[in-house]
């Protein structure tokens, strides 16, 4: 993997912002779902970069997790001469073909969040902005480990298969508990939910109704800790007697660890990556050169300080 320039995210950098030259860009800006919270703060990231610069406007499309809707999207984009293009990818395999169609089209082009397959290969035209998951899954499932005395079973919710992000926190999981002193802790299934609290409720009332025993769900997001944690409930399981592990520190998810109910989570500030990706993408639309990928870093949240990210 190509080398990445670190992104502390101290006071100071936050409230910094790019120079940006006084002239108008039009920006498209396709996201892989409107109808998930972690993308709605990577979305109100962009637009709080927008509202601080008049001369950026950003048209948003909800490409609805479909990869061909997407690449319609982006293909539309060119074709109305937007100055830039955002792309929260549906799917990394699939963003060769949009790479090559704004590197053609000449359009400075911004991943965000999720990783193009093309990362290392990337155009001068191109850049990626988000956050590393090799740490993301690590840190959670580390804590876990540390929780149960490196002892128990454990249940595993994942992502879409077509997702990145779901995929290389998965790894992590698997990796950590590989570790001689995470090796007690048995992963008894693992199954996806899509992102989905509702998925994830039903996966969850699925494995209780089985019988199988288990002392901790390892979610690859929030949403779906947060309906494991409602399917436990649900089925009047001891909610304390079992730790649930999520990823990415939404305000539900904090409420749900102020709550008592989960136990670690692991703070992606796509705030910060929806800034930086519009940021970006501004100045490449000036011409000017830019670093090719940012790494925000993940930050790992427990109930002992919750209270830190409540504000960010």
């Amino acid at each position: 993997m190509s080398t990445f320039k670190a992104l502390t995210l101290s006071t100071s950098l936050i409230a910094a912002s790019f120079a940006l030259p006084a002239q108008a860009a039009n920006i498209g800006v396709t996201m892989t779902s409107f109808d998930n919270p972690f993308l709605n703060i990577l979305i109100n990231g962009m637009k709080s970069a927008d509202q601080s610069n008049d001369d950026i406007s950003l048209q948003f499309e909800d490409a609805n997790m479909d990869i061909g809707r997407q690449l319609n999207q982006v293909q539309s984009f060119i074709a109305s001469g937007v100055d830039a293009i955002i792309v929260n990818a549906v799917d990394g395999d699939s963003t060769m073909a949009i790479t090559q169609m704004t590197d053609e089209a000449g359009i400075p082009l911004v991943y965000v969040n999720h990783p193009p397959i093309d990362i290392d290969q990337l155009p001068d035209t191109a850049s990626f902005i988000g956050s590393n998951e090799l740490d993301s899954g690590t840190l959670q499932t580390e804590e876990v480990c540390r929780l149960l005395n490196g002892k128990g079973n454990a249940l595993v919710i994942i992502g879409p298969l077509e997702n990145h992000s779901a995929l290389t926190r998965t790894k992590d999981v698997e990796e950590v508990l590989s570790r001689p002193e995470c090796s007690g802790i048995k992963i008894l299934d693992k199954q996806v939910a899509n992102w989905s609290r509702t998925q994830a409720y039903n996966l969850m009332t699925n494995w209780i109704t089985s019988g199988i025993e288990f002392n901790t769900v390892i979610a690859n997001n929030d949403e779906m800790a947060i309906g494991a944690i409602q399917a436990i409930k649900a089925s009047n399981l001891n909610i304390n007697d079992i730790i649930i592990a999520g990823i990415d520190a939404t305000s539900d998810g904090l409420a749900a660890m102020k709550s008592g109910e989960l136990n670690i989570t692991v703070f992606q500030n796509a705030k910060k990556q929806g800034q930086v990706s519009v940021e970006t993408a501004y100045k490449m639309a000036q011409g000017e050169t830019v670093e090719r990928n940012l790494w925000i870093p993940f930050e790992l949240v427990t109930q002992q300080n919750v209270s830190q990210y409540s504000s960010k």
